[in-house]
């Protein structure tokens, strides 16, 4: 199946509900009438949407219950010009999914921006305890800015930060969405350029990424703002977590696995080395391994304990 079709058919698929007055586009898969089945509910990153995870989702629904939303600004979702786009709010957003799918405990598999939105659902988690709505049963984390001070913005992003953000924005167009988006992937697993118009469709879709893109980089300050609360959770936290990291990404790579490994207990890594930025995406079958591994090494560990 073709990008566009693929796309096509990811939207086709899916279903909206009401988030403050917004809507916000949603999938799930799997067998939702067998209640025993493990909940997975995924999280996209920055610039893109639900559809990265179109190359892992039909084995993962062949394990799991799985859900996905488009967060508030990106992908199918309403992109409300004037919202105070946060990651306190992308957080909040999931607590209300969690919701409307009755959702008790579930793992998190996250990428990019989605890691830190499951930073701080880590860290209300462990604040809140046997009174939180939602158990966390594990973890597994896709490059991301887990530390800020190893995260290293593209040029876009950074001039999209800056004073002039508002103006770029609009600017914004799909040769330079394409030019920005290639320099975080690895030299021979670059999008085709089928796939860089769907992105860049998700993209402006609802006019999003000319009108509010520089808004939703506020994450960078965030994560400064926020360290000690989100790298906290990360250092206290003793439930399963994995990262899955492609070296050759330029914004959190090599570079922010060994920060990882300096500062996590007990570091559960693994570096695929020929990949970048978005590996589920690059080389999708070893991102597959290396979560159905942790997640079997999770189910032998709780066999082992019980």
């Amino acid at each position: 199946m073709d990008a566009q079709a693929s796309l096509a058919a990811w939207r086709a698929a899916g279903a909206y509900f009401d988030y403050r007055g917004h809507e916000i586009f949603y999938r799930t898969g799997g067998d939702w009438t067998v209640d025993d089945k493990p909940v997975l509910i995924l999280i996209h990153g920055f610039p893109t949407a639900s559809w990265d995870w179109v190359r892992l989702w039909d084995d993962l629904c062949g394990n799991y219950r799985v859900a996905v939303l488009d967060m508030i600004g990106f992908g199918y979702s309403d992109k409300p010009a004037s919202h105070n786009y946060s990651i306190l709010d992308q957080a909040d957003l999931h607590d209300a999914f969690f919701a409307h799918l009755g959702v008790k405990a579930c793992h998190l598999f996250v990428h990019d921006y989605g890691d830190t939105v499951a930073q701080e659902l880590l860290a209300r988690y462990l604040e809140q305890g046997v009174s939180a709505s939602i158990e966390l049963l594990s973890i597994c984390f896709l490059n991301g800015g887990l530390f800020p001070e190893q995260h290293r913005a593209t040029l876009t992003q950074k001039l999209l930060h800056s004073p002039m953000g508002p103006f770029l924005s609009r600017l914004m167009n799909r040769a330079r969405f394409a030019k920005g988006f290639g320099e975080v992937f690895g030299p021979d697993t670059q999008p085709s350029e089928a796939e860089l118009d769907a992105f860049w469709a998700l993209a402006q879709e609802k006019g999003g990424m000319p009108r509010i893109g520089h808004k939703l980089l506020g994450y960078i300050d965030e994560r400064r703002e926020h360290r000690d609360r989100w790298v906290g959770a990360l250092v206290q936290s003793t439930m399963p977590m994995r990262v899955i990291d492609g070296a050759l990404d330029p914004v959190s790579g090599a570079h922010m696995v060994e920060r990882y490994r300096q500062i996590v207990p007990n570091p559960d890594t693994l570096i695929l080395p020929h990949v970048g930025h978005y590996p589920h995406w690059e080389d999708p079958k070893a991102v597959l391994d290396g979560f159905m591994n942790f997640q079997s090494a999770i189910s032998k560990a709780r066999q082992q304990g019980s």
